[in-house]
C-alpha cells in the first residue's frame, strides 16, 4: 500500500463511510422492496412467511455486500484521469 499522507488516509476513510452508509440504504430499501408487498398483499402465514423473510434478509445482506465492493473498488485512492481531448492546445479549451 505504501506510504499515504493525512489527506489521502482522509479521503480514504470518507469513501469507506459512504460505501458503508449508501449500502446500508440500498439493503434497507431492498429489504422493504421484497418484504412490504409480499407482506401486505399476499399475508402469508407461517412458514411461507418464514421464507419470504429469509429471502430478503438474503436479497438484503448480497446487495449491501456488492455495494460496498462497488463503491470502493471504483475508488481505489487515485483520481480520475483527464480526459483526452485531441486538437485543443489550452486546457480550458
Amino acid at each position: 500500500m505504501g506510504n499515504r499522507n493525512q489527506a489521502e488516509r482522509d479521503a480514504m476513510t470518507v469513501e469507506i463511510g459512504y460505501a458503508l452508509l449508501s449500502a446500508a440504504f440500498v439493503a434497507g430499501a431492498t429489504l422493504l422492496g421484497i418484504l412490504g408487498p409480499a407482506v401486505h398483499f399476499l399475508e402469508p402465514d407461517g412458514i411461507a412467511r418464514q421464507v419470504m423473510t429469509v429471502t430478503a434478509v438474503c436479497a438484503a445482506a448480497l446487495v449491501f455486500v456488492v455495494r460496498v465492493v462497488y463503491v470502493l473498488w471504483r475508488y481505489r485512492g487515485r483520481p480520475a484521469p483527464q480526459p483526452i481531448q485531441p486538437g485543443r492546445t489550452r486546457p480550458d479549451s
